[in-house]
């Protein structure tokens, strides 16, 4: 995607893109659209491969996957549209081939947008509830994330555990925070 001028680079930044700004639940509903027993990818892909996305472990990491990508794909793509995608020329001049530059130039250049990128997805994963919702359903101990367990809390009156999952996750986000803040530094 950094790289300019090829077929499909608009269309495919704005399916990366589309999870910041399209609402979480939406999403999920197009994603069990798609993915259900009878969705246009999802018959295809349990008929053939096995492969079960809607209620299930897969359907969450899916949802958790899709609400942090975004976060991790444009920081790296604005590294690697500046000085970065100036070494990978560098060194293909030098006759390196694309794996060499990627693992020994373009990764390490984009090391620390990567990092925050990862860290900053992470923690918006962990808080995701709308996608994971509609597509992996709410199923007690199969796919209740810790979003969705504080959400059960409220709703049965469980108020003192609302609170100390929540201070959990409060815990996580302080912690994502500090994080960047070390890598900000160094």
């Amino acid at each position: 995607m950094a790289r300019r001028g090829w077929p499909g680079r608009r269309l495919l930044d704005l399916l990366v893109t589309l999870p910041l700004v399209f609402p979480p639940v939406a999403t999920g509903f197009l994603l069990l659209w798609l993915l259900g027993r009878y969705g246009l990818l999802g018959q295809p892909l349990r008929e053939h491969l096995g492969l079960d996305f809607v209620f299930s472990f897969w359907g969450v990491l899916l949802a958790s996957v899709l609400a942090g990508l975004p976060l991790v794909v444009k920081p790296v793509q604005a590294a690697l549209e500046s000085a970065a995608a100036r070494l990978g020329e560098a060194a293909r001049t030098l006759g390196k081939n694309e794996w060499q530059i990627l693992l020994s130039v373009l990764l390490p250049a984009t090391r620390r947008a990567l990092a925050a990128g990862l860290a900053l997805a992470l923690a918006r994963s962990v808080g995701e509830v709308g996608i994971t919702l509609m597509l992996g359903g709410n199923v007690e101990g199969r796919t209740t994330t810790v979003s969705l367990a504080i959400y059960n809390a409220v709703m049965s009156g469980e108020f003192m555990r609302a609170a100390l999952l929540s201070a959990l996750l409060g815990a996580v986000a302080l912690a994502v925070l500090a994080a960047l803040r070390r890598l900000e530094a160094s």
